[in-house]
């Protein structure tokens, strides 16, 4: 078996056993390539196209082909995300290691932080980044790859995701741009103590409750807390985003922002939030899924 025919194996059975996507790929031929690369130790961006020479037609031993099988299964038994099976997630080019204690990095603003779409809002008196909500702590280390005059301070309310933040950092060599602190929202004296921000960007819980209910399994693997936005009782996603809005212009510099990603929960947001004067993006996925709001918003919405 050669090794586009194994991918190929592995992404009809991944449609047969009606896997979900989200966490890395879209499909299942880019799922089943993903962790047959990953497994034979090929470069994530190996060439599978049908040209005589490509790694496409590379034989496969039968060690090879019973290993990658292992881990098909793995992927259709567990419903966990392939990042949880690999210990890794790429986002806009960057390796983190990731495991079931955080949410699997995908965040839209990874994208707007490494495409200079941001650049317009901030300059050269931009030093203090949050990455509030860090999970992982991606956003924030991108943050510090792509501006490197900046200090990041990541926060997140749980131990489990900042453990994770931690091996991040310290795998990018970032330890002394990047500091966490555990926090609900904005509420820990630490982080207080470190602002006022110039930048912050928060990708919160804000799935709304039908939304939960619905998820697939592979969804389900990931913290509750990190995708639940109806902490309060409400139904709409948007109780974390109420309780950031009620203090966050008080711990921003006079020309800050904030960058905020709500996915598929405009229409929620914009119910909640009539009178907010935001300013949609434009990401791979559509201009309705990031905001940015200023300083001067936040303040006249209050």
């Amino acid at each position: 078996m050669k090794l586009r025919e194994l991918i190929e194996d592995g992404a009809r059975r991944f449609e047969t056993a009606g896997l979900s996507f989200g966490h890395g790929t879209t499909n299942a031929f880019d799922e089943a390539a993903w962790l047959t690369l990953w497994k034979l130790g090929l470069p994530l961006d190996t060439a599978l196209d049908d040209a005589p020479d490509s790694q496409a037609n590379r034989p496969l031993s039968p060690e090879d082909i019973a290993q990658v099988a292992t881990l098909f299964e793995a992927r259709i038994s567990s419903r966990k995300p392939a990042a949880y099976l690999t210990r890794e997630a790429w986002l806009q080019g960057f390796s983190f290691y990731v495991d079931e204690r955080s949410i699997v990095p995908r965040s839209l603003i990874a994208e707007l932080l490494v495409d200079g779409s941001i650049d317009y809002w901030l300059s050269e008196s931009t030093h203090k980044i949050l990455d509030l909500c860090t999970g992982n702590g991606s956003l924030g280390l991108i943050a510090a790859h792509v501006y490197p005059d900046v200090q990041v301070l990541g926060a997140d309310l749980s131990p489990e995701a900042l453990a994770v933040a931690k091996i991040n950092i310290e795998r990018h060599g970032m330890q002394e741009r990047m500091q966490l602190v555990q926090s609900d929202g904005l509420s820990a004296p630490a982080l207080q103590a470190a602002g006022p921000f110039d930048l912050i960007v928060c990708n919160p819980p804000y799935v709304n409750a039908d939304s939960m209910a619905a998820l697939p399994p592979e969804y389900r693997a990931e913290p509750f807390m990190a995708l639940d936005g109806n902490h309060h009782g409400s139904s709409d996603g948007m109780d974390f985003v109420r309780d950031l809005f009620q203090t966050v212009a008080q711990h921003m510099s006079p020309h800050a922002v904030l960058v905020l990603e709500i996915g598929h929960e405009r229409a929620f947001f914009e119910a909640a939030f009539s009178q907010l004067h935001a300013v949609w993006l434009d990401t791979s996925a559509g201009a309705d899924q990031v905001l940015l709001l200023t300083r001067d918003a936040l303040l006249s919405f209050q």
